[in-house]
C-alpha cells in the first residue's frame, strides 16, 4: 500500500500554531476560584432560645436557673404569669440553646436558611425537641431572621441500670430551613464606577495575572492591580449590565502561579506538609538517640529477732543511660519535591524528630522554604 504524503504547513501557519501552543497555560484556574468580589459576603447570626418537648433529657433546672428564668420570660410574653410565692417549676423537658446561622449574600426577606442548635446547659439530649421562635441577631444587634422548627439530631443513645450507650453527639442538632429572613443586608455591589476583587491569598504574581486576563478580555485599562491582594475593575453602572459583566469576568482563565515555598508543621500531631516549591540545598546531618531509663525497686529491711525494731520499706533506684552512636549523613541538593521527600526519608527519623531536624536545616540555610508551625 502506498503511504499518503503528509501535508506541508505554510511557514506562517506553523508560527501561529507554535504561538498558540506556547500561550496555553499548563494549569489554568478561573477568576472565581482565586478571587471574590469585595462586599459580597455572608454574615453571622446568633440567638438564644429554648428547645421544648424533650423526653426527660432537658436541663436540670436546679443547676441551670437560667432555663427556668427563660421559660418564665417566655410565658410572660404569652400573657401567663406565675402567682407570687410559687416555687420555681422543675423542668425536665426544656433545654436552653444557642442558635447560629449564616446569612448568605443577597438573601431577601421571606427566604429560608439552615440553622444550628447547640445546648449550653446540662441537657442530655436534644433529640425529639422543638425550637420555639428565636430571633437571630447580627453583629449590630438588629434582628435579621426568626428561627423555629424541629431539631434534627444525628445520633442516638440509651441508658438503663447504670449502663449507657451513645452514638454520635446528642447535645447539638440542625434545623434545615429553620429560619426565615426578616431583613436584607445591603451590599455595595452597585455603588461607584468600579468593583474590587479580593484574592483568596496574597500574591503579587496572581494579582498581575488577574488584571492582565481582564484587560485582554475587556480592553486595556479596565483592571488595575492595586496590591498583592486587590484588583480594581471598571464596571458598567446599570445593574443588569454589571451583573453580566461580573458573570463573564469570573469565567476568565488565569494561569496558576507557583506558590511560595512553605513547610507546614503540626507540632501536636507531628504532621509535616511540603508544597511543590520546596527545595533543599546540600547539607550534612548527624542524628542519634539518647535514652535514659530510671527503674525503682522496693527493698524491705527486716529487724533482727527480739530487737524491737520495725520493718522498713525503701526504694532502690537504678539509672541507665544509653546513647546510640550518631550517624553523619550528607543530603544532596534536591531541586524537586520528590527529591526532598526522598532525602528526608533517608534520615529514618520519627515525625517528632523531623520537626527539630527541619528547623535546624532551615537555621543552617539549607532549606529554601518558609517554616510555619501550627
Amino acid at each position: 500500500m502506498r503511504a499518503l504524503p503528509f501535508p506541508r504547513l505554510a511557514p506562517w501557519l506553523l508560527l501561529v500554531l507554535l504561538a498558540g501552543a506556547w500561550s496555553i497555560p499548563a494549569h489554568a484556574l478561573r477568576i472565581k476560584e482565586v478571587a471574590a468580589v469585595q462586599g459580597v459576603r455572608s454574615n453571622q447570626l446568633t440567638g438564644y432560645g429554648l428547645v421544648v418537648g424533650l423526653d426527660g433529657t432537658g436541663d436540670q433546672t436546679t443547676q441551670m436557673p437560667i432555663t427556668t428564668q427563660a421559660v418564665q420570660n417566655y410565658l410572660q410574653q404569652m400573657g401567663i404569669t406565675l402567682p407570687p410565692g410559687t416555687t420555681a417549676p422543675q423542668l425536665k423537658n426544656v433545654a436552653t440553646v444557642i442558635v447560629t446561622a449564616q446569612l448568605p449574600a443577597f438573601a431577601q426577606p421571606g427566604q429560608f436558611i439552615d440553622i444550628n442548635v447547640s445546648s449550653i446547659g446540662n441537657a442530655k439530649s436534644l433529640r425529639g425537641g422543638t425550637l420555639i421562635a428565636t430571633p437571630l441577631r447580627g453583629a449590630d444587634g438588629e434582628i435579621y431572621a426568626l428561627a423555629q422548627g424541629n431539631v434534627v439530631v444525628g445520633g442516638a443513645g440509651a441508658s438503663a441500670g447504670g449502663s449507657k450507650v451513645q452514638i454520635n453527639h446528642l447535645s447539638a442538632g440542625r434545623v434545615p430551613e429553620g429560619a426565615q429572613v426578616e431583613r436584607a443586608v445591603p451590599t455595595p455591589l452597585h455603588e461607584g464606577n468600579t468593583i474590587t476583587l479580593g484574592l483568596n491569598a496574597s500574591d503579587f504574581q496572581t494579582a498581575r495575572k488577574v488584571a492582565q486576563a481582564i484587560n485582554n478580555r475587556a480592553g486595556a485599562g479596565t483592571a488595575t492591580a492595586l496590591d498583592g491582594r486587590t484588583v480594581q475593575v471598571n464596571a458598567p453602572l446599570e445593574p443588569g449590565a454589571r451583573v453580566n459583566f461580573i458573570a463573564e469576568l469570573e469565567e476568565l482563565q488565569v494561569a496558576d502561579a507557583t506558590p511560595a515555598a512553605k513547610v507546614v508543621i503540626n507540632a501536636r500531631t507531628g504532621s509535616i506538609v511540603l508544597n511543590q516549591a520546596v527545595t533543599l540545598g546540600p547539607c550534612a546531618i548527624a542524628h542519634g538517640n539518647l535514652a535514659i531509663t530510671i527503674s525503682s525497686t522496693p527493698v524491705i529491711s527486716q529487724p533482727n529477732p527480739l530487737s524491737q525494731g520495725q520493718t522498713v520499706v525503701a526504694q532502690k533506684s537504678d539509672i541507665q543511660i544509653k546513647q546510640e552512636p550518631g550517624i553523619m549523613m550528607t543530603l544532596p541538593p534536591s531541586p524537586q519535591l520528590a527529591d526532598v521527600v526522598r532525602a528526608i526519608n533517608t534520615l529514618g527519623a520519627t515525625p517528632q524528630d523531623l520537626l527539630a531536624i527541619l528547623q535546624a536545616i532551615k537555621a543552617a540555610g539549607a532549606l529554601n522554604a518558609e517554616l510555619e508551625v501550627i
